[in-house]
């Protein structure tokens, strides 16, 4: 990704095949994690949506600071910029795998880590992924 300057760029110059790829897996995920919402039901549904909610949580972070358009507030960055790291939703997946009794026990906090990873992947498909210091896209 190239860095873009502090001219209001909103969206990285990913190369579009990476971006078809972010894409594919997102869709998948997002079928996968339907089917697990289907099957288990219960808790799994606020897990899910919780999941998909948590990449957009920093931007609390920066509410009252000031900041252009298609830029995120500077002190939300360091938050953003961790909350959308793919390896911690899938390590929360991987973790769970390996828990429980039975597919029950861990269906919902796989399938929070897994809409998580699906709200990341959706989002770099569609150009948007971590930022810079000062918050623009990278």
């Amino acid at each position: 990704m190239v860095m873009t300057e502090t001219t209001g760029a909103t969206r990285s110059t990913t190369p579009l095949m990476l971006r078809l790829l972010w894409g594919a897996l997102g869709a998948f995920l997002l079928l996968w994690d339907v089917f697990e919402v289907l099957k288990h039901m219960g808790w799994v549904i606020p897990g899910a949506f919780l999941g998909a909610a948590v990449p957009f949580l920093a931007r609390f972070a920066g509410l009252g600071q000031a900041h252009e358009r298609g830029q995120l507030a500077p002190r939300a960055v360091p938050l953003h910029n961790l909350l959308n790291r793919a390896w911690i939703p899938f390590g929360i997946m991987f973790v769970f795998s390996f828990l429980g009794d039975g597919p029950d026990d861990i269906a919902a906090p796989f399938t929070f880590g897994m809409s998580w990873l699906t709200s990341i992947a959706l989002a770099r498909a569609v150009g948007f992924g971590l930022r810079t210091r000062e918050g623009w896209q990278r």
